[in-house]
């Protein structure tokens, strides 16, 4: 800061200090000025003066953070599956399984019980289409209501996968969004009849030349009954051994019926049976039962043989009460039916003659059922 200090002058300077010191005083003030001008225009670097105004560094204002998030869409679609009677043995692996391979991929799925009812599974069908699923996977109760089936499903226009039991090709060929996964029945049946030509004998136990044998059929309408019961007696005569049938018994897969089958015909024929068909496991387990009350014993005075390779069937192979059974893959039918389900979705057709997708069997005897117990 610049001070002025005022002082009285003798008479004879007034005149000359005086306008000396109005000089001075104008010149100081100016210099006073010019320094508050610089002051004022910041001149403590080259920089303009920062106009910007400074950033809001506060949090943003709550808008309400008990609004409900927006859903994610539920991933695939609405699947319904039928399946033709919920207390079949094998039928209830294959349904777990194709439930879990289902849900994992993020379908929504609802299996229904056909009771073995075949006019109250075209109910569930209907139903099924009236609520818009998006694919269909079906087990028929009966083989001859494919006919019904594949027009309801083609009016539709719902993609339709059918399972276990195999409608015949010119059925099929009328819907090219429809696709059969399933097993060649006829290679259980020849499974079968190998399982026996494998033993040490070739199933003639009392060494007559014959092989004599009971037929436990899992019912005749159903197409894979038919094929098992034909090619399993096939494979005996392919080889060149003659047979002899001493009965052929409906038991509906069942397996009280399997062993009522079984106890009445060892009454009847006694020591004559050599081999004991069934068409199914759960049939053989029955059997087995009757078997075994009469005292009879496997592999050595009467051969048991089975299809589906159930754990209770497994179980009894290893323990030699089973002669063997055939492996009818539950799990990797379900990841098939899946798969080819999806090609479906995908937009996928099928030509005729090409809706059939089969996966093996498998033989499984004492020597390699380790290979399939869990």
């Amino acid at each position: 800061m610049i001070g002025v200090v005022w002082g009285t002058a003798p008479e004879h300077e007034k005149l000359i200090g005086g306008t000396m010191m109005k000089k001075t005083f104008a010149l100081l003030l100016a210099a006073v000025m010019m320094l508050a001008l610089l002051t004022a225009c910041g001149g403590g670097g080259d920089k303009p003066a920062d106009t910007t105004p400074p950033a809001d560094t506060s949090a943003p204002a709550d808008t309400g953070s008990d609004a409900a998030e927006p859903e994610e869409p539920a991933a695939g679609g609405n699947i319904g599956v039928c399946i033709y009677k919920f207390d079949d043995a094998f039928m209830t692996t294959y349904r777990n399984a194709l439930q879990e391979i289902l849900e994992g991929k993020g379908y929504q799925v609802t299996v229904v019980d056909g009771n073995n009812d075949q006019a109250k599974q075209n109910e569930q069908i209907n139903t099924f289409i009236t609520q818009g699923v998006d694919a269909l996977i079906i087990n028929p109760v009966m083989t001859s209501a494919a006919d019904t089936i594949i027009a309801t499903v083609k009016a539709a226009g719902i993609p339709t996968v059918l399972i276990n039991r195999e409608p015949t090709a010119d059925q099929m060929a009328a819907y090219d969004k429809l696709v059969y996964v399933g097993c060649d029945a006829a290679q259980s049946g020849t499974f079968q009849g190998e399982l026996i030509l494998d033993t040490p004998n070739k199933g003639d136990i009392n060494g007559d030349g014959k092989v004599s044998y009971i037929m436990i059929q899992g019912d005749p309408e159903n197409i894979d009954a038919h094929l098992r019961t034909e090619y399993s007696v096939k494979a005996l005569t392919d080889a060149g051994v003659e047979v002899e049938q001493l009965n052929l018994t409906r038991g509906d897969w069942d397996r009280e019926k399997g062993q009522t089958i079984c106890a009445n015909d060892l009454a009847q024929f006694g020591d004559k049976i050599e081999v004991v068909f069934c068409n199914n496991d759960d049939m053989a387990i029955g059997a087995l039962q009757a078997i075994q009350s009469a005292g009879r014993k496997v592999n050595e005075d009467i051969y048991l043989v089975g299809v589906d390779a159930l754990d209770a069937a497994l179980n009894e192979v290893s323990n030699g009460n089973m002669t063997g059974t055939v492996l009818n893959d539950a799990n990797g039918q379900a990841a098939g039916a899946v798969a080819e389900m999806e090609k479906l979705l995908g937009g996928a057709t099928y030509a005729s003659g090409e809706q059939s997708v089969y996966v093996d069997y498998v033989k499984v005897t004492p020597d390699n059922v380790g290979d399939f117990m869990k």
